[in-house]
């Protein structure tokens, strides 16, 4: 008898482990990442798409996640056709900068996170580009709803640590206007849904 009830003990203790921990799923349709490179004069700004992400959340808090970015959908948005558009999608594509045809695809993942104040969240992970992988942290605001988690996060990444090289200053001299800068800024918003 004592051994029964010690059996079911353990099966109680670990279903409430089962469901405190959950995995929501990434609503790519809904979210998307806005990049922005800047040179000495302008610069260029545009899209680029998940291609699937989770979110895992152990007592109603972010405590993991995993994301792969399409990179075959980087587009540029303040350009037109007329203008230079698949021009430039073409060379963000290409070997200069995210070689897309090698590396169709970029990877995120949470490795820790800290709880701030108001819905915010200091967010550490390790992302990966072009094969190469870097830890970023950055904050983010999390608003977790019942059936809906919304994040949003700013962050900057210098773009030489993954080999993205063309243009910047670093590497290349007498650049002049043409230098490109070496931060590229990211715009978040993530959408998951209870899976």
């Amino acid at each position: 008898m004592k051994k029964l009830s010690f059996l079911l003990a353990i099966l109680l203790i670990s279903s409430l482990n089962l469901f405190a921990q959950e995995i929501w799923k990434v609503d790519t349709k809904e979210s998307l990442l806005r990049w922005e490179g800047r040179k000495i004069v302008g610069g260029h700004w545009g899209n680029v798409y998940l291609k699937e992400g989770t979110l895992e959340l152990k007592n109603n808090k972010i405590s993991g996640g995993k994301f792969i970015i399409d990179m075959q959908s980087i587009i540029v948005l303040d350009l037109d056709e007329n203008s230079g558009k698949s021009k430039l999608e073409g060379h963000l594509r290409s070997d200069d900068f995210f070689s897309v045809d090698k590396f169709p695809t970029s990877f995120f993942e949470i490795k820790s996170v800290k709880e701030k104040k108001n819905n915010k969240y200091e967010i550490t992970g390790d992302l990966t580009i072009k094969g190469i992988t870097h830890s970023i942290t950055f904050i983010a605001d999390l608003k977790i709803q019942k059936d809906k988690i919304e994040a949003r996060a700013d962050f900057s990444i210098d773009r030489t640590k993954w080999d993205i090289r063309y243009g910047s200053g670093k590497f290349f001299d007498n650049l002049g206007d043409r230098m490109i800068k070496d931060d590229i800024k990211f715009k978040v918003k993530l959408i998951a849904k209870r899976s």
